[in-house]
């Protein structure tokens, strides 16, 4: 597969979506090519508050399209895989938002067409690219952690009110915001999972997915390594604010994550005197790792020109970390063939499956199940 000089991308769905148009339209090896939303009043609007010229509310319509090299899916899960699918036969590149697929099925099906068309495929996570988990990444790479010991990370929040298929979602159902960062760190892969079941939420909810828990606490065995990590997740009826938190613990450093958001990191250093190990620090930002031209996107208050026009996930994501620029530059520097694109096709299935896989232990009182080889190319 040839590269890109300048890749053409199509976003997908303009709700979560939305907030990364001008970053693709200020990216200055990438071009906004269209946008596309099945609402025509809704597309109006984005397409005229943003200048874009070219708007499609049929997705098979854009994907003909031979001026659009690869497209930005931002649609509901359900819809992820299917689009992926379509988009990957249509022969264009996908970035796609969590998380991959629901099945283990669409997860092979697309790890498959990826290797048989050399089409490029990147999950948009936005965990592994936070100024947090770039930070502890940043301290790993540099040797300051040691030898990594143990990881963990959580993703807590109250899903009520959320519309369509959120009700009684099984919490490690979707679970890439809290697999992404232990898996991604040192780029492991998972080799197995065992989960637990905790609580129950309301009867009403069981039916959605045929499950009561309330909390899911999952352990990740890493493959060809002595590392594990302990991930859990809540969505319904647990009291706990939002928290989306990755901890790391090595032999000369660790990093905590605040119990209360907003609060700074908590660094542990080894062998000081027991007052003195540890110390608050506050998270650097790493816009420096980006082009000049969207680098400031890294802060808040660059999404919406009124405040509370953001969507609804990137408030209660505690504006994700200013991760969405490095999200961009990453996927189009992964179509110019001078960047990584984490995670790629097999790396985000992977990830997706653990959450897939770990619900199914929990339904079997914490069976310890495998991931599939073909994850773990």
């Amino acid at each position: 597969m040839s590269q890109l000089t300048r890749p053409r991308v199509a976003i997908i769905g303009l709700g979560f979506g939305a907030e990364f148009i001008p970053i693709y339209q200020r990216h200055p090896n990438a071009e906004l090519a269209a946008i596309c939303q099945r609402n025509p009043e809704t597309l109006r609007e984005v397409g005229d508050k943003f200048g874009v010229e070219k708007r499609y509310t049929d997705y098979a319509e854009l994907l003909k399209d031979p001026a659009i090299d690869a497209v930005h899916i931002n649609t509901p899960i359900p819809n992820h895989a299917e689009q992926t699918l379509q988009a990957l036969r249509a022969g264009k590149h996908v970035a796609c938002t969590v998380p991959m697929a629901t099945s283990v099925e669409d997860c092979k099906a697309i790890v498959d067409l990826c290797a048989q068309t050399g089409l490029r495929y990147m999950m948009m996570e936005t965990v592994v690219y936070a100024r947090e988990f770039l930070f502890m990444q940043e301290l790993y790479r540099e040797g300051k952690l040691g030898r990594l010991q143990f990881l963990k990370a959580s993703h807590q929040q109250d899903m009520d009110g959320w519309p369509g298929y959120w009700p009684g979602l099984p919490p490690m159902y979707y679970a890439t915001h809290c697999v992404g960062p232990v898996l991604g760190l040192a780029r492991n892969q998972a080799s197995h999972v065992s989960c637990f079941g905790s609580g129950t939420i309301r009867e009403e909810m069981h039916s959605c997915y045929g499950s009561p828990f309330a909390v899911e606490t999952t352990h990740i065995k890493f493959k060809d390594s002595d590392l594990s990590a302990h991930v859990y997740r809540s969505l319904f009826d647990v009291a706990r604010q939002y928290r989306e938190s990755f901890e790391v613990y090595g032999s000369k450093q660790a990093v905590e994550w605040p119990l209360v958001e907003g609060r700074p990191l908590v660094l542990h250093t080894a062998k000081k005197p027991e007052p003195e190990i540890p110390s608050e620090m506050e998270c650097p930002d790493f816009g420096h790792l980006l082009p000049k031209e969207i680098a400031g996107f890294t802060k808040g208050g660059v999404y919406s020109d009124k405040e509370g026009d953001e969507h609804l996930s990137f408030i209660q994501g505690g504006g994700h970390g200013g991760s969405h620029p490095h999200l961009v530059h990453q996927f189009v520097e992964l179509l110019r063939g001078t960047g990584e694109g984490y995670p790629n096709a097999v790396q985000s299935a992977n990830i997706t499956l653990c959450g897939i896989l770990a619900h199914q232990s929990a339904q079997q009182n914490g069976a310890v199940l495998p991931l599939p080889e073909w994850s773990l190319q």
